[in-house]
Order: C-alpha cells, then structure tokens, then sequence
C-alpha cells in the first residue's frame, strides 16, 4: 500500500492506494479539482457541499458516457448483425450460381 497526498481547494487529502496506482489517484484528484475550479466562486461553500457538487458533476459525464458506450455497442452489434445477413445472402447467390453451372 501507498500513500498519496492529493490537493482539493487548498486543502491537503492523503489517500491510501495500491502500489503502482499513485499516479492514477493523482490524476483523480486532478480531475476532482478542476471540477471544483469550474464550478467558479466556492470560497463561500462548505467542503461538503463543494465535493458533493463535484460529485455529482462526475456522476453525470459518467453517466453520459455509459450511455454513449451504450448506443454506441448497441449500433455496432447492429451493424455486425447486418453485415452477416449480406454475407449469408452473397453466399447464397455463389451457391446458387455454382449449382447453375
């Protein structure tokens, strides 16, 4: 286990993480704060209330982002579907042709 100290509005955080994942966290705690610094005047918000808000705010584009991956998986299936019914219907013309000759 490793130890990572992490900066949120000013404040220090330190946060237990496996080994090799440090970086990871740091980048996390990156992202928590520049959700915070775009949320514009929070000098006057608890904490709380300022990581709730960033919280919520992650919450959301990962929920968009599933959703995406989603649709996106979803079209693709679709796709493959389609693909193959073509391939089945070329084969069946090489096969009838072949049988013709």
């Amino acid at each position: 286990m490793s130890n990572v100290t992490i900066t949120i509005s000013g404040r220090q955080y330190t946060v237990a993480c496996g080994a090799g994942e440090e970086a990871h966290v740091e980048r996390l705690g990156a992202l928590i704060e520049s959700k915070i610094a775009g949320m514009g005047n929070t000098a006057a918000q608890p904490e709380a209330r300022m990581l709730l808000y960033a919280a919520l705010l992650l919450a959301d584009e990962t929920q968009e982002a599933t959703e995406r991956a989603r649709a996106a998986e979803e079209a693709l299936a679709q796709d493959y579907e389609a693909t193959a019914a073509r391939l089945e219907a070329l084969a069946g013309q090489l096969e009838n042709a072949g049988q013709a000759s």
